[in-house]
C-alpha cells in the first residue's frame, strides 16, 4: 500500500488521522478552533467577521463626530478660499475694465479737445477776414456808415 495512493481508503483515514490531531493543536488558539477543524474553512470566519465589524467602526458611516466637524470646518474653509479667489478675479477684471474705460474718455476728451482748439482757431480766423467788412464809408470815423431810413431799401 503505497502511501500517497489516491484511492486507497486506509491512506486517506490515516490521512485523516493524522490531519486532526495537527489541526487541533495549530496556532495559538488551537483550541478554540477545534469545531473549525470538522468543517471546512471559509474566508469568512469568525476572524473576517470581526474585521469588518472595526471596519465599519472606522468607516464614514461611523465617523467621530469630532473628525466629521473637522472635515466639515476644511470644507468650509475651502469653499470660502474658492469664493475669495473667484471675487478677487472679478474684483480684478471690474478695476482692469474700469481703467480702460478711463483711458477711452481721456482720448475722447483729448481729441474733443484737439477738434475744440482746431474749431476755436478757425473761428478766429474767420473772425479777423470779417472785421473790415461793413466799414467802407466810415473807415474814417472809426463809426458805421449810419443811412438815412428812406434810404435802406433802395440801395
Amino acid at each position: 500500500m503505497p502511501l500517497f495512493h489516491r484511492n486507497s481508503v486506509s491512506s486517506s483515514s490515516s490521512a485523516r488521522s493524522i490531519e486532526e490531531p495537527n489541526q487541533r493543536s495549530h496556532g495559538l488558539f488551537g483550541g478554540r478552533n477545534s469545531h473549525s477543524s470538522r468543517s471546512p474553512r471559509r474566508s469568512s470566519g469568525s476572524y473576517s467577521s470581526g474585521h469588518t465589524q472595526r471596519r465599519s467602526l472606522l468607516g464614514r458611516h461611523h465617523e467621530d463626530p469630532s473628525i466629521a466637524a473637522a472635515k466639515e470646518q476644511v470644507f468650509r474653509a475651502e469653499s470660502a478660499e474658492k469664493a475669495a479667489d473667484h471675487a478677487l478675479r472679478e474684483s480684478r477684471m471690474a478695476v482692469r475694465e474700469a481703467r480702460d474705460h478711463v483711458k477711452r474718455l481721456e482720448h475722447e476728451a483729448a481729441e474733443e479737445a484737439r477738434l475744440a482748439k482746431h474749431k476755436q482757431h478757425q473761428a478766429k480766423s474767420i473772425s479777423k477776414r470779417a472785421k473790415p467788412l461793413g466799414r467802407k464809408s466810415g473807415l474814417l470815423t472809426g463809426y458805421p456808415c449810419q443811412l438815412p431810413l428812406t434810404m435802406i431799401g433802395h440801395v
